[in-house]
C-alpha cells in the first residue's frame, strides 16, 4: 500500500516536522511504501509577500506537482500535515481530482484562527472562532504583528469556507487531543469528519536512568511557550534546582542574560535529537509552562516515553495529557510563583 505524506517544512524546526519525519518512518517499517511531497519555507525568502500571500490561498504550482505525484505513483491516501503557506488547500483538490483520499492532520489551530495560536498580548484570545471572516485577528494585527499578512491569512481562511473547502474536500481531519477537537468543532468543521489520533515517539529512546539531576525545558523560547514564567520561577528558586533549557527563539537574548546572572540556569541552544534523548534521561522532570492552547506536544510523549514526570500548565490539551498527580503536576498558567513551589 502506498501513502502519499505532505508536508510544508518551517524555517525553524518543530514538533510538526518531527512528526511527518516520525510518521513516515513508522509506516515505512510497517511494510508500506511512503512517497513524500515536501516544500520548505525558506523559499519565502526569496518571494515577494504579494506571491506569498497568492500561495497561500491558491499555488498552482503545488496542485500540478501533487496531482503529477499521484498520477505517477497511485497513493492509496494522500496524508497532509503543514500546508501553510507553500502548499496551500489546491494540493487538497489535486489529490481529489485523482481519486485520492484527503487526510489532514491538525497539528494547529490555522483553519479557525489566523494566527494558529488563539493566542494575543500574552494570553488567550478566541475572538475569531466562529466567525465567518475572521476581521478581529486583521484589527489587533495577529499573524506576524502586521495587518496586511494577517489579511493575507485571512483572506485564505475565507475564499476557501466561501468555497466549502474546509467541509467538503478534507475525507478526514485527524486532531491530536479531544480539546482540540471541540475547538475545531466550535470553529466550523464538521464533527463526523474529526478523529483524534494522539502524537506518538518513533523510534522508541528507551527508557531513563532514574534519579534525574535537573529540570529540563524543550521548546520554542517565545512567549506562548511560558518561557517568561519559567525564567521568573527559577529566579525565585534561587538555584535550588538546576534548570536546562533546549531551544531558540524570540527570547533567546532573555534566557541568555538569565543563564549568565544565575551559574543554576543553563542553556544549551538547539540540540540534536540524540542529545536532548540523552539530557531528558538525566532529567528530574521535563516542564511545559505553556500560557497558549497546545495541541500535543512530541516532548510530552518523549518524556513518558523516558519515564520522566511532566509539569505542565493546566490549560487546554496539557490539562488532560498530564494526569495531575499521577504522571506530573499541574502548574497555573502564568503563574511563577505556582511553578516554583511544585518543581
Amino acid at each position: 500500500m502506498t501513502v502519499l505524506l505532505v508536508h510544508n517544512h518551517y524555517r525553524q524546526p518543530g514538533g510538526e516536522d518531527e512528526v511527518f519525519a516520525a510518521e513516515g518512518g513508522l509506516l515505512q517499517t510497517r511494510g508500506y511504501r511512503v512517497v513524500r511531497y515536501a516544500l520548505h519555507n525558506d523559499q519565502t525568502a526569496r518571494q515577494r509577500p504579494w506571491t506569498t500571500a497568492g500561495a497561500a490561498i491558491w499555488n498552482p504550482a503545488a496542485y500540478r506537482a501533487v496531482r503529477a505525484v499521484c498520477r505517477t505513483e497511485r497513493p492509496r491516501v494522500a496524508h497532509f500535515h503543514n500546508t501553510f503557506p507553500l502548499v496551500s488547500p489546491a494540493a487538497w483538490y489535486a489529490a481529489r481530482a485523482e481519486g485520492v483520499p484527503v487526510v489532514q492532520t491538525l497539528h494547529n489551530y490555522r483553519l479557525i484562527c489566523p494566527d494558529a495560536l488563539f493566542f494575543r498580548h500574552g494570553d488567550v484570545c478566541e475572538e475569531c472562532l466562529g466567525r465567518f471572516v475572521p476581521w478581529p485577528g486583521i484589527v489587533h494585527a495577529c499573524y506576524h504583528e502586521s495587518r496586511p499578512a494577517t489579511g493575507a491569512v485571512a483572506a485564505m481562511l475565507t475564499i476557501h469556507r466561501v468555497l466549502r473547502t474546509w467541509t467538503t474536500v478534507v475525507d478526514v481531519y485527524i486532531a491530536l487531543s479531544d480539546f482540540a477537537r471541540q475547538k475545531f468543532i466550535q470553529g466550523g468543521l464538521p464533527a463526523a469528519k474529526i478523529m483524534v489520533k494522539p502524537n506518538f515517539v518513533h523510534p522508541d529512546p528507551g527508557p531513563g536512568e532514574g534519579g534525574g539531576e535537573y529540570a529540563l525545558f524543550v521548546g520554542r523560547l517565545s512567549t506562548e511557550k511560558g518561557t517568561e514564567t519559567l525564567l521568573a520561577a527559577w529566579q525565585q528558586l534561587r538555584g535550588k534546582v538546576p534548570l536546562r533549557i533546549v531551544g531558540d527563539g524570540p527570547l533567546a537574548p532573555r534566557v541568555a542574560a538569565v543563564a549568565q546572572e544565575d551559574n543554576s540556569v543553563i542553556w544549551l541552544g538547539r540540540q540534536p535529537k540524540a542529545d536532548v534523548y540523552a539530557l531528558m534521561k538525566r532529567a528530574r522532570m521535563l516542564i511545559v509552562p505553556s500560557v497558549c492552547y497546545e495541541n500535543f506536544p512530541v516532548v510530552i510523549a518523549e518524556a513518558y516515553a523516558i519515564g520522566r514526570p511532566v509539569l505542565a500548565s493546566a490549560r487546554g490539551s496539557l490539562a488532560a495529557l498530564v494526569d495531575d498527580g499521577r504522571t506530573g503536576l499541574h502548574i497555573q498558567p502564568g503563574d511563577s510563583q505556582d511553578l516554583a513551589a511544585k518543581a
